[in-house]
């Protein structure tokens, strides 16, 4: 089989320029062969010759490296060009004046360059190209990380009195992306604030401002407020900004005692606590509304009252007042002086004396006098937490009985001595039938002689 080409002359009449002669089976051999080869270059050089590049993040002021490879190069050229289509590099020469742009490594497999003091401006898409038939080329993008300023509070203005409503403000500028704002009062976040985001004038970077705002309570004196700004520029070590808060309020006033529960004789420690800012003047003591009624015993000691040797008269409502320029507050406590405790309160119970009398012709009468036990009382919790005899407990029940004895004993002996003795009676016989007093008296004349002696005992 012949096969001919031709071409166009001058006039436009075609001639034939080659001529080949090939059989049908040399064809089949041509076009195996170009097949194999087209696969082998797609499946495996066409591959291999393809650049590899990778994105990069750097933050503003810093170094970016931007490497690309090729796994399989035929001393073909690489190059590097910025997001302007501006060549950096041509294999290892340098086609952009720009000191801040280095050459990193240069070979048939790796091109790679470092540019320094990144700014915004940087950012944006970088080219690799790979100069082979046709040219190919990958693209990495250069991202540049806005650090955001240090942060500052406002809205402040030292002191503030307590109830009063504030308003802090914290706000940082240049960060990219926007940063984020967090509250902490004594290192506890504070979740209710307001937060605003605004683009800064060079549409990269951004403005954050968030709001605290509370009411200033008293327990807030001393407090932290910190502002902190968290950016992934930042490498997890967030900027902080802190304010101190100072409030004034009105005095809080307690009292404390020292005895919890005063006897007469006993002294007691009366202290005025106050805790207000500014600080408090030195309190001021009165009782049941007037000055204190003994100063000899009723001393006071700055904040500290004193009062010795407690009495009844003691008794009544104590008051402490503290006052500082904000304000003033007071409290009060009530005094209550007890009666000595006794350990044993001995009762003794005497009762009445009783009298029989038995009439016959001797009357007897006779007296019976009962003793009372002493009863002795006592707190059950006296003697508590004690493991032997209480020796003044005893001595005090045997006085006790002695005394009950030797009283019952004398009452005794004084009613026997004023009523023992004997007295005669005489009846006169027959003057129980006398019709007057005369006729009686004659009738017991002469019975005088036979009269009975009728006698009585008292015991």
């Amino acid at each position: 089989m012949t096969y001919s080409g031709a071409g166009v002359g001058r006039e436009g009449e075609k001639k034939p320029y080659f001529l080949i002669n090939l059989s049908v089976s040399q064809i089949q051999r041509i076009y195996c062969k170009y097949n194999f080869f087209f696969i082998y270059c797609t499946t495996f050089l066409c591959q291999g010759q393809f650049p590899l590049t990778q994105n990069v993040t750097v933050v503003e002021g810093g170094t970016a490296n931007l490497t690309c490879r090729v796994d399989q190069n035929d001393n073909t050229s690489l190059q590097w060009s910025n997001p302007a289509q501006q060549t950096l590099y041509f294999d290892d020469k340098k086609a952009l004046r720009d000191n801040r742009i280095e050459l990193v490594r240069a070979s048939w497999h790796e091109l790679s360059i470092s540019v320094s003091d990144v700014s915004l401006s940087d950012e944006g898409q970088y080219t690799c190209s790979l100069f082979t038939m046709p040219v190919k080329t990958s693209k990495a993008f250069l991202t540049v990380l806005g650090v955001p300023e240090k942060p500052q509070i406002t809205g402040f203005t030292s002191p503030v009195m307590e109830g009063e409503r504030m308003q802090l403000t914290c706000k940082t500028s240049g960060s990219k992306p926007a940063a984020d704002i967090r509250w902490f009062k004594n290192d506890k976040e504070v979740k209710d604030v307001k937060y605003l985001k605004e683009e800064d004038a060079n549409r990269k970077t951004f403005t954050v401002s968030s709001t605290l705002d509370f009411l200033a309570d008293r327990s807030d004196d001393g407090a932290v407020v910190s502002c902190r700004v968290d950016h992934e520029s930042l490498n997890s070590t967030p900027q902080i900004a802190m304010q101190v808060l100072e409030i004034h309020y009105t005095p809080l006033v307690k009292i404390i005692s020292s005895n919890s529960w005063p006897e007469e004789g006993q002294s007691i420690i009366l202290t005025c606590e106050s805790k207000g800012k500014p600080v408090p003047e030195p309190v001021l003591w009165t009782k049941d509304g007037g000055e204190l009624p003994d100063p000899e015993r009723m001393v006071v000691n700055g904040r500290v009252l004193s009062i010795s040797f407690l009495n009844k008269t003691d008794n009544g409502t104590y008051r402490c007042e503290a006052k500082n320029p904000i304000g003033r507050n007071s409290t009060e406590y009530v005094l209550i002086v007890h009666d000595v405790f006794n350990t044993l309160l001995p009762t003794t119970v005497i009762p009445s004396p009783t009298t029989a009398t038995v009439t016959t012709t001797v009357a007897l009468t006779t007296s019976t006098t009962t003793s009372a036990t002493a009863i002795s009382t006592r707190d059950p919790n006296a003697l508590a937490g004690q493991t032997g005899p209480d020796h003044a407990l005893i001595g005090g029940i045997v006085a006790v009985v002695v005394f009950v004895t030797l009283c019952s004993i004398i009452l005794l002996g004084r009613y026997l001595a004023r009523h023992k003795g004997t007295y005669l009676t005489n009846e006169a016989k027959g003057a129980e039938d006398a019709p007057d007093a005369d006729t009686a008296i004659i009738n017991a004349e002469g019975s005088q002689v036979n009269a009975e002696e009728k006698k009585e005992y008292f015991i």
